[in-house]
Order: C-alpha cells, then structure tokens, then sequence
C-alpha cells in the first residue's frame, strides 16, 4: 500500500486537532508540496478539487505514514469518506516534493459541488 498523504488543510502541522495529531505521531514529514488542482473553502476548512488545468496549483505537505492501513481507517473517518454521500474521497495523485521530484500520494479530493464555495486562488491554506 502507498504509504505517501499529502495533506492541504487542517492536517497539516499546527493545526490542534484529533487527525492533525494521529499524523504529528505516526508519520513523519517529508517537506512541502504541491499537486494539481483547486482549492476551496468549505467553513473553516478547505476542500480540493481535480483540476484538467496545469495551473492550477494546491500546496501542501507530505507526509510517510508509518502504518498506513491503521491510520487511513482514522483519516477516512475524520474526512468522511465512509458517509452514504462521502465528503471526501481518498485518491492518489501525482505530487511535486520541493526538489521537483513527483510521487504519487494518497489526499483527500471533495467529493461535494463547489459552486457556491469561494475559490482560494493562491491554493494555499490558510489563504495569504
């Protein structure tokens, strides 16, 4: 199993949630990144949706999970995956590490329409 998540929103490290610190303690931190695609805000959270174009950037970062099969079943669920309407969906996706290598990782995709979310056009949360 791909054991690489690339993470873009309250995931990521600072944010003092349950989620955010099951990754602080069983995975470790590989840098910062990028994939393609784009970012919404939900409320206080962001949402990221496939994009077909290249400039649409999502940053991030990546993350090695250390036991991937026990800490997806925690991440699914905080994520909303198992809902009878997922909020998100658990998907591989190419991304770009700092050095410019690319790795396919596992990241949550919003699975929800986003007409009425306002776009981050930065791709980076929280929006600068």
């Amino acid at each position: 199993m791909q054991n690489h998540l690339f993470v873009y929103g309250t995931l990521m490290r600072g944010y003092d949630n349950p989620a955010a610190k099951l990754l602080s303690r069983d995975a470790a931190f590989c840098g910062e990144a990028r994939c393609q695609g784009r970012l919404y805000l939900v409320t206080y959270y962001p949402a990221l949706v496939r994009s077909d174009d290249a400039g649409d950037v999502v940053s991030g970062e990546l993350f090695r999970l250390h036991a991937p099969e026990a800490s997806f079943a925690i991440l699914d669920d905080y994520e909303g995956c198992a809902l009878p309407q997922p909020r998100y969906l658990r998907q591989l996706l190419p991304v770009t590490r700092e050095d410019g290598s690319v790795i396919d990782a596992w990241t949550y995709v919003y699975n929800r329409p986003v007409t009425q979310l306002k776009r981050i056009a930065s791709g980076r949360f929280p929006e600068q």
